[in-house]
């Protein structure tokens, strides 16, 4: 009798330590599983229950005390926040550069930077209503652009940007 009796004292308190950890989650709800078991466990050692009730109080102390530290850290870490700036163009970007003449029949002879040049010929093609109905990423070259594509009837947007760059000096 006495070997069940230091047995259910064994499981009790590894039952109640999942408990412990959800009062860190939820106080109501450890609040009230805690006086279910304990009025379950009447006729168990009083010494028993008084041992996990004091136990759960730290615990749960613990967890606010932890708790507290954490919001002060992140108060003191939210002034520290950057104010941002205007962002600069690359440099490289904006340096002007000079069309080829096959180029230069699309978007002028001046030069310009990339993303000038980039611009121009897209409204080029909006303007022509070269892209693909179908597949909005192709475009259809005329004429003009498939001397700048290399001769190539259909190109991608993306293959489109590097065959431009071949085309500026």
């Amino acid at each position: 009798m006495a070997t069940a009796k230091k047995a259910a004292a064994k499981k009790t308190p590894a039952a109640k330590k999942p408990a412990a950890k959800k009062a860190a989650v939820k106080k109501t709800a450890a609040k009230k599983a805690p006086a279910k078991k304990v009025a379950a466990k009447k006729p168990a050692a009083k010494k028993v229950a008084a041992k996990t009730v004091a136990a759960k109080k730290p615990v749960a102390k613990k967890a606010v005390a932890k708790k507290a530290p954490a919001k002060k850290a992140a108060a003191k870490k939210a002034p520290v926040k950057k104010v941002k700036t205007a962002r600069k163009p690359n440099a490289a970007f904006m340096k002007p550069m000079t069309p080829s003449s096959e180029l230069a029949a699309v978007i002028g002879t001046n030069p310009m930077p990339r993303t000038d040049v980039t611009k121009k010929v897209w409204d080029y093609i909006k303007k022509n209503k070269l892209q693909d109905a179908v597949n909005k990423r192709n475009i259809n070259a005329d004429d003009k652009l498939k001397a700048v594509f290399g001769g190539k009837k259909t190109v991608s947007m993306f293959e489109m940007t590097k065959l431009i760059s071949g085309h500026l000096k």
